[in-house]
């Protein structure tokens, strides 16, 4: 199980690479390393104090909406972190390869690396926010629409979307561009997720 998991997460993120990499090689290649392009850098904080309180706010209304919508609306058999439920302890190193790498690392490359970065660059910031969060809610709506009432996808979309433009505003307006904040809470946020199926918490 381990070794899936391994090799899940790499070919994910080798998948959200591509796109990225053919633009970065055909625009900017000559300007900047690919991982530095996308924001893969050491974040610049000016309060740290301010800064992990913030931190702790987003995580936290990263799992209020999302969890109540969990609650109320889904059957948590169509979640991805189903796949651990129940298993225990066995499950620490699947789950950490898939909530840390898989999702968080792949999907921080793609929307908040890629294309907030882009969209910021052509239509400004907010803009550019509000677009890539967005798409981010609509994937995970999408991912969930064959399964769940058309209402229920709103609100999904709705709230990862909210998400999503939290995570965008605190990497360009409080780390200084680096995503490494976003996948610090993205990962985390799946690898709790993940830990709450694992020993049946909820």
């Amino acid at each position: 199980m381990v070794l899936e998991s391994i090799i899940s997460a790499m070919i994910q993120v080798m998948l959200f690479s591509v796109i990225p990499f053919i633009w970065w090689f055909f625009s900017a290649r000559k300007e900047q390393t690919f991982l530095r392009w996308l924001g893969l850098k050491k974040p610049v904080i000016e309060n740290k104090r301010n800064y992990f309180v913030l931190l702790l706010f987003i995580i936290v209304l990263f799992h209020v909406p999302l969890y109540s919508i969990t609650y109320f609306y889904l059957d948590s058999s169509i979640l991805a972190s189903n796949r651990f439920t129940g298993i225990g302890i066995s499950g620490l190193m699947p789950a950490f390869f898939y909530a840390i790498v898989q999702t968080g690392l792949s999907e921080e490359l793609f929307f908040r690396g890629f294309l907030l970065k882009r969209f910021m660059h052509k239509f400004g910031f907010q803009i550019g926010n509000i677009v890539q969060s967005l798409l981010f809610g609509i994937l995970h709506g999408l991912m969930m629409f064959s399964f769940i009432p058309f209402g229920v996808v709103v609100l999904v979309v709705l709230a990862t979307a909210f998400v999503g433009y939290l995570m965008g505003w605190v990497n360009e307006r409080k780390s200084n561009g680096s995503i490494l904040t976003s996948w610090g809470i993205h990962g985390f946020a799946n690898l709790f997720a993940s830990l709450t199926a694992m020993f049946n918490m909820f």
